[in-house]
């Protein structure tokens, strides 16, 4: 019973989204604004019967009796809710119609409100029809199966279950900033209240696609036996490019918000992120891919998801075409200036997306015409890594800049110190860490990012010290974390890729390795039982100075799912990840097994990275939390930074 309220649910809800389109794109008002919330009210309780069914086991659904089973521990049966094609599709409809009832809830009630909250009904609309039309997850079985199939046991993971989560909050967020933008259009008021109103949803949207992202390359480490924390793998890749694409519509928008400038290119923008994410969905849902992050889903569903991108991004582009012609350019700009920077930045990142989705999807033409072809880590390091070093040289200066025109000469003292520290701590690094040259350049950009947000920072806050300091808005301090976390991740990625190792050994119980001043003993392995797996586990007895600890990765099979997985040991250290994995058995040889020993330096400092980029993000949209007002005559550009410090108005990142 509590499916089929779920599936009536479902269709009340597609019934108020497409009222919600309808009312919204004509009258609005009030009642656009309610029926906003009644469409996420009821996505809401279709979702949460979903979840009510994964937790009490009703078998007689498909789609639990295909991604659970009894045994399951309680948070992965209801994360199971979502780690599938049919029930992560739900979460997409209730995030989407949840952006919309936030809308409704908090925007100021005008025209641009109300369009925008029409044409969000309408993707709700359509997201909701493909789901109840093409991808119930309601399906009952008859008769319904004693126990379930298990949900894939590479997804039992805590970073897996908050992962989609997040992902989604991310990729579905730019859905409304696609809205606004589209409301913009067709009212042609792409103007500074335009990006003022605007940049909060975006700003939310690539924070929580930064986190889901973190949450996933976390996951890879540790849990897919890697040893990598990126490979651009085609999935990856579909969330890393509207990410790319949102980071440059935040950073244009502030040149739309302050200036006025450059809205026909961030209206564009925000109808490209949008497009990026629902080409990640076709990827991720179509087939075409055989990735460990990809659903199996049949090629029919597929075409009904490029369909829809090609009616969502056909549709957007048309209505760009028709009224950006007619968009102000807004006043003009010296090269040598914030808004000049600004717009390198966007250059760069905009370019780096089109690299990326060059590297996806050749491949997946050449296959379509019968030609086989790779692109792997190679094109990436020899295109992206080069042109994101350069926009990385540039960024201090974006934080320096004055609007309109800036003068470099009273920069250059703060530059020079600047320099001097990235190249002092290249050359520590690479006193530690002499595997490659590589690291050198690497190190040096990482180090310039910090050193240059710390830098703008101090003068922000001088004269006046920590009473200034205090001062400063959400938005600064937002700004100089991301910035530092920006930093630290290039720093940690430089030194994890070019000084990591990775060695096989093939080991009987009592023989050793030895591996970066550390010896590996092999104690053997043993039996064991957990919740629903059964484990060989092996003992490795790590020595280095005289102390020795025991590390015990795992080779574990599921019965239920008939899946074995692979569990790495990790010992953290100050410089990085000492990183144990268990390979398969060596039959030839009674009693021995292959063991991966890897040391992963610094990685944390990417990881950290990341997380501080999205904790930057996260902290400039609280500085955005004010009443929702028209702004009224284009105000005069600041003098100087400073004046940007008291507004508020700096970029995450």
């Amino acid at each position: 019973m509590i499916a089929e309220i779920g599936h009536l649910l479902a269709f009340l809800a597609l019934a108020s989204a497409l009222a919600q389109s309808l009312i919204g794109l004509t009258s609005g008002g009030e009642p656009a604004r309610r029926l906003a919330l009644v469409t996420s009210l009821t996505s809401i309780g279709a979702f949460g019967a979903l979840i009510v069914s994964f937790v009490t086991l009703d078998f007689s659904l498909a789609l639990v009796a295909g991604n659970s089973h009894s045994l399951k521990p309680m948070l992965y049966r209801v994360a199971g809710a979502w780690g599938n094609h049919e029930g992560s599709m739900l979460l997409w409809c209730v995030i989407m119609a949840g952006y919309g009832a936030a809308a409704a809830l908090t925007m100021r009630a005008d025209a641009l409100r109300d369009r925008a909250l029409g044409v969000q009904g309408l993707l709700t609309a359509a997201s909701l029809a493909y789901l109840v039309f093409a991808s119930s997850p309601f399906t009952r079985l008859d008769p319904a199966p004693l126990d379930g199939g298990g949900l894939n046991p590479l997804l039992q993971d805590p970073a897996l279950a908050l992962h989609p989560p997040f992902l989604y909050l991310g990729y579905v967020g730019f859905s409304f900033v696609f809205s606004i933008a589209a409301a913009g259009l067709i009212l042609g008021r792409i103007d500074r209240d335009w990006a003022r109103r605007t940049r909060p949803w975006a700003l939310a949207a690539w924070s929580f696609l930064s986190v889901g992202i973190s949450l996933g390359a976390i996951w890879a480490y540790y849990e897919l036996g890697w040893g990598g924390w990126w490979f651009w793998d085609p999935v990856e890749n579909a969330s890393f490019m509207p990410w790319l694409v949102g980071a440059a519509l935040v950073h244009s928008l502030i040149v739309t918000q302050k200036r006025g400038g450059m809205s026909a290119w961030t209206a564009f923008l925000a109808v490209l992120a949008f497009c990026l994410s629902i080409l990640g969905a076709f990827l991720v849902r179509s087939g075409v891919l055989t990735s460990v992050h990809a659903f199996a889903v049949d090629p029919e569903r597929g075409l009904l998801l490029l369909a829809g991108l090609a009616a969502a991004g056909g549709g957007a582009f048309t209505l760009y075409a028709w009224r950006a012609p007619k968009l102000l350019a807004g006043p003009e700009f010296d090269p040598v200036s914030r808004e000049g920077a600004l717009v390198l930045n966007n250059l760069f990142l905009s370019v780096a997306a089109a690299l990326v989705l060059f590297g996806t999807v050749l491949p997946l033409f050449g296959q379509a015409v019968g030609a086989s072809m790779s692109i792997g880590e190679p094109y990436f390091q020899l295109t992206l890594a080069p042109m994101m070093g350069i926009l990385f040289l540039f960024l201090p200066f974006a934080q320096a800049a004055t609007w309109r025109r800036a003068e470099l000469a009273p920069m250059l003292p703060r530059f020079a110190v600047a320099g001097a520290l990235s190249l002092l701590a290249a050359g520590v690094a690479f006193g530690f860490y002499r595997q490659s040259p590589w690291i050198l350049p690497g190190v040096a950009i990482g180090a310039w990012v910090v050193a240059g947000a710390l830098m703008d920072l101090s003068r922000r806050i001088s004269p006046g010290g920590w009473v200034r300091a205090l001062g400063l808005s959400a938005s600064v301090w937002g700004m100089t974390i991301a910035h530092v976390g920006l930093g630290l991740f290039v720093v940690g990625a430089a030194v994890e890729t070019a000084a990591r190792r990775d060695q096989t050994f093939v080991l009987s119980p009592g023989e050793s390795a030895e591996m970066r001043g550390r010896t590996f003993r092999f104690e053997g392995v043993r039996e064991i039982e957990g919740a629903n797996y059964y484990a060989t586990e092996a003992q490795i007895v790590v020595t280095r100075g005289g102390v020795e600890e025991v590390m015990t990765p795992q080779k574990r099979f599921y019965p239920a799912a008939g899946t074995p997985t692979t569990e790495v040991a990790i010992r953290k250290t100050l410089g990085g990840d000492v990183y144990v994995a268990l390979g398969d058995q060596v039959r030839e040889t009674p009693g021995a097994w292959r063991v991966r020993l890897s040391h992963h330096p610094l990685i944390d400092w990417v990881f950290g990275g990341a997380i501080l980029i999205a904790l930057g993000g996260f902290l400039s949209l609280v500085s955005r939390r004010r009443r929702d007002v028209p702004v009224s005559a284009p105000e005069a550009a600041p003098a100087s930074p400073v004046t940007d410090v008291q507004s508020g108005a700096e970029a995450p990142a």
